[in-house]
């Protein structure tokens, strides 16, 4: 008689992993051209991307800028507040 198989119940989703965004906030100091570039420099975007996510956050006040694991967000969260730029990660879904 053959040995039923085992069905292995999935795993609840951990906090690893729900992927984490990376938002940028508008703010009325930084011009919209320093924004793209540090967007490019940061992320290695391309023009058009960095320009695209610069107005989301010129016309709608925030931008998710990346999304991933929650390390990396902590870590571009980091450099974003070191280019002086009003940065925060929340939760994805």
């Amino acid at each position: 008689m053959p040995i039923p198989a085992i069905k292995k119940k999935p795993k609840p989703k951990t906090q690893k992993d729900v992927p984490w965004n990376v938002v940028v906030l508008d703010d009325p100091v930084n011009l919209q051209a320093y924004v793209t570039m540090v967007f490019k420099k940061v992320f290695g975007y391309t023009q058009t991307k960095a320009e695209t996510l610069m107005m989301e956050v010129h016309t709608v006040g925030r931008s998710i800028v990346w999304s991933g694991a929650k390390e990396k967000a902590e870590f571009y969260v980091q450099q974003l507040h070191g280019w002086q730029l009003q940065t925060t990660m929340e939760k994805s879904g």
